[in-house]
């Protein structure tokens, strides 16, 4: 059985600090509160001026990334991507859909020059 984790019981700024490497801007972001991080209730909400959301779920990874992977092909505003515990060497420390304006990620990573 999986143990259930909320926003709350992670903590987020040395989560951030130590992803600047791969994902400069996210740490400034999260700390001017630009980041929002909620617990997944099925719902997909509006970015308004957030520069992201992230979704905590429970789920397995399999499905983490097949719900990523609908929502960012039906939303043509947002890009959605997904991170779990073990995907890579940033991985986020629980289960996260990450919601992100497409149009300011992709000039993010025009001007870090990663296309």
């Amino acid at each position: 059985m999986e143990k259930v984790v909320s926003h709350q019981s992670v903590d987020w700024t040395a989560y951030f600090e130590s992803i600047r490497e791969e994902c400069p801007w996210s740490y400034a972001a999260y700390i001017k509160g630009l980041i929002n991080i909620v617990d997944y209730e099925g719902v997909r909400l509006p970015l308004g001026d957030y520069h992201a959301r992230m979704y905590i779920l429970q789920a397995p990874d399999a499905t983490v990334v097949s719900i990523a992977s609908a929502f960012d092909y039906d939303d043509q505003e947002c890009e959605w991507l997904y991170s779990y515990p073990g995907y890579g060497e940033f991985a986020t420390p629980v289960k996260v859909l990450i919601q992100q304006n497409r149009q300011q990620l992709k000039n993010l990573r025009s001007q870090l020059g990663v296309e």
